[in-house]
């Protein structure tokens, strides 16, 4: 059965950092492409940012210049280091992992705040 699992959250004051993982118990992970979103409550979940197979990366715009995806294959991990936080970037953070099948994590919380 596949697993998905992030860490790496916490409560971090706004100007911090937090840098998210995300392992993956698939084979064949360096053909998935992977994705963060993140959620808050009552409203939709949000693509944050994304990385293919072959590392190209894109992120909302509301992310760009402070958050950078990367992946190591040879662990089966996603990273997502999360510099410059705001309170607005408070959320529960998911990752997805998709190539035929689609696999989500449980998330993990980030609370930026003073």
């Amino acid at each position: 059965q596949v697993q998905v699992v992030e860490s790496g959250g916490g409560l971090v004051q706004p100007g911090g950092s937090l840098r998210l993982s995300c392992v993956a118990s698939v084979s064949s992970f360096s053909l998935y492409y992977i994705a963060w979103y993140r959620q808050t409550p009552g409203k939709q979940r949000e693509l944050v940012a994304q990385i293919t197979s072959s590392g190209t990366t894109n992120y909302a715009d509301s992310v760009k210049g402070r958050f950078t995806i990367s992946r190591d294959n040879t662990k089966n991990t996603v990273y997502l280091q999360t510099n410059s936080l705001k309170p607005e970037d408070t959320a529960v953070y998911y990752c997805n992992c998709r190539r035929i099948a689609n696999y989500w994590g449980q998330g993990t919380q980030v609370t930026v705040s003073s």
